[in-house]
Protein backbone atom coordinates (compact mmCIF):
# COMPACT_ATOMS: atom_id res chain seq x y z
CA UNK A 1 0.00 0.00 0.00
CA UNK A 2 1.23 3.52 -0.86
CA UNK A 3 2.00 5.79 2.10
CA UNK A 4 -0.63 8.57 1.99
CA UNK A 5 -0.77 12.05 3.47
CA UNK A 6 -3.13 12.67 6.37
CA UNK A 7 -5.97 13.29 3.91
CA UNK A 8 -5.38 9.84 2.35
CA UNK A 9 -5.43 11.19 -1.19
CA UNK A 10 -1.82 11.62 -2.35
CA UNK A 11 1.40 9.73 -1.57
CA UNK A 12 3.31 11.41 1.29
CA UNK A 13 6.40 11.96 -0.89
CA UNK A 14 4.48 13.36 -3.89
CA UNK A 15 5.81 16.52 -5.57
CA UNK A 16 4.25 18.02 -8.68
CA UNK A 17 6.50 17.75 -11.77
CA UNK A 18 8.62 20.83 -12.36
CA UNK A 19 7.83 23.00 -15.34
CA UNK A 20 10.53 24.03 -17.77
CA UNK A 21 11.44 20.55 -18.98
CA UNK A 22 15.06 20.42 -20.06
CA UNK A 23 15.79 24.13 -19.58
CA UNK A 24 16.52 25.72 -16.24
CA UNK A 25 14.70 28.87 -15.23
CA UNK A 26 15.85 30.80 -12.18
CA UNK A 27 13.30 30.54 -9.39
CA UNK A 28 13.00 32.92 -6.45
CA UNK A 29 15.60 32.13 -3.81
CA UNK A 30 18.36 29.57 -4.15
CA UNK A 31 19.20 27.88 -7.47
CA UNK A 32 22.02 25.40 -6.87
CA UNK A 33 23.72 24.12 -10.04
CA UNK A 34 26.82 22.26 -11.19
CA UNK A 35 28.09 23.35 -14.60
CA UNK A 36 28.94 20.18 -16.53
CA UNK A 37 30.75 21.48 -19.62
CA UNK A 38 31.92 24.62 -21.42
CA UNK A 39 29.23 26.94 -22.75
CA UNK A 40 28.42 28.02 -26.23
CA UNK A 41 28.37 31.82 -26.49
CA UNK A 42 26.57 34.15 -28.81
CA UNK A 43 23.82 36.68 -29.28
CA UNK A 44 20.14 36.14 -28.53
CA UNK A 45 17.15 37.99 -29.98
CA UNK A 46 13.44 37.24 -29.73
CA UNK A 47 11.48 37.67 -32.95
CA UNK A 48 7.79 36.76 -33.07
CA UNK A 49 8.20 34.95 -29.73
CA UNK A 50 10.96 32.73 -31.16
CA UNK A 51 14.61 32.82 -30.10
CA UNK A 52 17.16 33.65 -32.78
CA UNK A 53 20.74 32.86 -31.76
CA UNK A 54 23.88 33.94 -33.57
CA UNK A 55 27.40 32.68 -32.86
CA UNK A 56 29.69 35.06 -30.98
CA UNK A 57 32.34 34.64 -33.69
CA UNK A 58 29.96 36.18 -36.25
CA UNK A 59 29.86 39.50 -34.37
CA UNK A 60 26.88 41.42 -33.02
CA UNK A 61 23.97 40.80 -35.39
CA UNK A 62 21.66 43.44 -36.80
CA UNK A 63 18.68 44.08 -34.53
CA UNK A 64 15.72 42.05 -35.81
CA UNK A 65 13.07 42.60 -33.13
CA UNK A 66 12.13 45.30 -30.66
CA UNK A 67 15.09 44.65 -28.34
CA UNK A 68 18.80 44.75 -29.05
CA UNK A 69 20.63 41.39 -29.20
CA UNK A 70 21.70 40.11 -25.77
CA UNK A 71 24.95 38.29 -25.18
CA UNK A 72 24.22 34.76 -23.93
CA UNK A 73 25.94 31.66 -22.65
CA UNK A 74 24.22 28.26 -22.84
CA UNK A 75 25.64 25.26 -21.00
CA UNK A 76 24.64 21.89 -19.60
CA UNK A 77 24.12 21.95 -15.85
CA UNK A 78 22.93 19.66 -13.08
CA UNK A 79 19.90 21.26 -11.47
CA UNK A 80 19.97 20.03 -7.86
CA UNK A 81 16.32 20.97 -7.27
CA UNK A 82 15.00 19.02 -10.27
CA UNK A 83 17.71 16.33 -9.97
CA UNK A 84 18.40 16.29 -13.70
CA UNK A 85 20.70 17.52 -16.45
CA UNK A 86 19.31 20.68 -18.03
CA UNK A 87 20.47 23.54 -20.22
CA UNK A 88 21.01 26.89 -18.53
CA UNK A 89 21.02 29.95 -20.74
CA UNK A 90 22.52 32.99 -19.04
CA UNK A 91 21.98 36.51 -20.38
CA UNK A 92 22.51 38.27 -17.05
CA UNK A 93 25.85 40.10 -17.19
CA UNK A 94 26.35 39.93 -13.42
CA UNK A 95 26.11 36.13 -13.42
CA UNK A 96 28.40 35.87 -16.45
CA UNK A 97 30.93 38.19 -14.79
CA UNK A 98 30.87 36.14 -11.57
CA UNK A 99 31.48 32.84 -13.37
CA UNK A 100 34.23 34.37 -15.53
CA UNK A 101 35.91 35.89 -12.44
CA UNK A 102 35.85 32.52 -10.66
CA UNK A 103 37.13 30.75 -13.78
CA UNK A 104 40.05 33.16 -14.11
CA UNK A 105 40.96 32.90 -10.41
CA UNK A 106 43.85 30.45 -9.88
CA UNK A 107 42.32 29.17 -6.62
CA UNK A 108 38.94 28.34 -8.18
CA UNK A 109 39.42 27.66 -11.89
CA UNK A 110 36.82 25.93 -14.07
CA UNK A 111 33.30 25.88 -12.62
CA UNK A 112 32.92 22.22 -13.56
CA UNK A 113 34.83 21.57 -10.32
CA UNK A 114 32.38 23.18 -7.89
CA UNK A 115 28.71 24.02 -7.38
CA UNK A 116 27.32 27.54 -7.74
CA UNK A 117 24.29 28.89 -5.92
CA UNK A 118 22.53 31.63 -7.88
CA UNK A 119 20.07 33.43 -5.64
CA UNK A 120 17.26 35.31 -7.37
CA UNK A 121 15.33 38.09 -5.64
CA UNK A 122 12.67 40.46 -6.95
CA UNK A 123 10.56 40.54 -10.10
CA UNK A 124 10.71 42.28 -13.46
CA UNK A 125 13.07 45.24 -13.58
CA UNK A 126 13.67 44.82 -9.83
CA UNK A 127 15.18 41.31 -10.25
CA UNK A 128 18.65 40.84 -8.82
CA UNK A 129 21.01 37.88 -8.57
CA UNK A 130 23.73 36.95 -6.11
CA UNK A 131 26.18 34.14 -6.81
CA UNK A 132 28.09 32.03 -4.32
CA UNK A 133 30.64 29.39 -5.32
CA UNK A 134 30.72 26.32 -3.10
CA UNK A 135 33.96 24.59 -2.14
CA UNK A 136 35.34 22.42 -4.96
CA UNK A 137 34.34 18.77 -4.82
CA UNK A 138 33.94 15.80 -7.12
CA UNK A 139 30.57 15.31 -8.77
CA UNK A 140 28.40 12.66 -7.19
CA UNK A 141 27.85 9.32 -8.86
CA UNK A 142 24.24 10.33 -9.53
CA UNK A 143 25.33 13.43 -11.47
CA UNK A 144 28.12 11.63 -13.35
CA UNK A 145 25.77 8.82 -14.39
CA UNK A 146 23.06 11.24 -15.55
CA UNK A 147 25.60 13.35 -17.49
CA UNK A 148 27.03 10.33 -19.31
CA UNK A 149 23.50 9.14 -20.18
CA UNK A 150 22.44 12.55 -21.57
CA UNK A 151 23.11 13.51 -25.16
CA UNK A 152 23.15 17.27 -25.74
CA UNK A 153 24.22 19.11 -28.89
CA UNK A 154 24.29 22.77 -27.81
CA UNK A 155 25.18 23.88 -31.34
CA UNK A 156 21.63 22.91 -32.37
CA UNK A 157 20.42 26.03 -30.55
CA UNK A 158 21.98 28.16 -33.30
CA UNK A 159 19.80 26.38 -35.88
CA UNK A 160 16.63 26.59 -33.77
CA UNK A 161 16.70 22.82 -33.24
CA UNK A 162 16.25 20.77 -30.06
CA UNK A 163 19.69 20.14 -28.53
CA UNK A 164 18.37 17.01 -26.77
CA UNK A 165 17.50 15.25 -30.02
CA UNK A 166 20.44 13.23 -31.31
Amino acid sequence: MVDKKENGFMPADYEAPKSGGNYMKFEQGDNLVRILDSPIVGWLQWVDKKPIRTRYSEGIPEQLGEQSPKHFWAMPIWNYKNKQVEILEITQKGIQDFILMQTNDADWGSPVNYDINIKRAGEGLETSYQCIAKMPKEVSEEIATAWVATSINLEALFDGDDPFKA
